[in-house]
């Protein structure tokens, strides 16, 4: 028993300290791709919520006022009923179908990453690429109702553009908080490419 132990001492000691470092190392390996995985849900369902969101916000948002309106300089004005509605304004159109897409691919790569256990790499790649697309598809929804919305605002005087959202208030807050959310919901994505892009070159770096 004594020249067993001192043999392992001797020439097994380094074997059996490799094998429990290896051990450790793929411990290690595994939680941090079960944080990756967690990471990613949870990020996909707060996409998911926060595109839902904007696209109901802007898509039921809609606002009646009475304007007074004067015909002649020499009779009183008259008050004319007027109506905001998403659907007039193209680039509102194009941000509600935008986030729509968004959010039902969120809810479909969800179900696919919940699937996807085995860790594909073939599978989360391609859910890269899409979601890089999600965010360029978002970011330009953004940007088309957010210039719209300024116009509002705003105005142009350049081309006598008169802003209405003293006029219709209500809509111009609305559709300036569907902007927002859906704004952080592209930065979710965003995100969710950044990780994969830094868990791949992880890997590479691994290897």
């Amino acid at each position: 028993m004594e020249r067993e132990a001192a043999y392992i001492s001797s020439n097994g000691g380094g074997g059996i300290e490799g094998v429990f470092n290896g051990g450790d190392k793929q411990v290690v390996v595994v939680a941090n791709k079960k944080t990756m995985r967690f990471s990613d849900l949870v990020l996909r369902v707060l996409a998911l919520a926060l595109t839902l969101a904007a696209a109901v916000l802007l898509g039921i948002n809609k606002q009646s006022t009475v304007v007074p309106i004067a015909l002649l300089p020499t009779l009183p004005p008259m008050n004319v009923g007027v109506t905001a509605k998403w659907h007039y304004l193209s680039a509102f159109v194009y941000f509600v179908v935008a986030n729509a897409i968004a959010c039902a691919y969120a809810a479909i790569s969800l179900l696919i990453t919940m699937a996807n256990r085995a860790g594909k790499k073939g599978l989360g790649m391609i859910i890269t690429i899409f979601d890089l697309v999600m965010v360029a598809l978002l970011f330009s929804g953004v940007g088309a109702a957010f210039a719209v919305g300024l116009i509002g605002f705003q105005g142009n005087s350049h081309v006598q553009w008169n802003k209405v959202c003293h006029v219709f208030g209500k809509f111009c807050d609305q559709a300036a908080a569907a902007v927002g959310v859906s704004f952080v919901g592209s930065m979710l994505f965003f995100l969710m490419v950044l990780l994969a892009t830094l868990n791949l070159h992880k890997n590479i770096s691994e290897k």
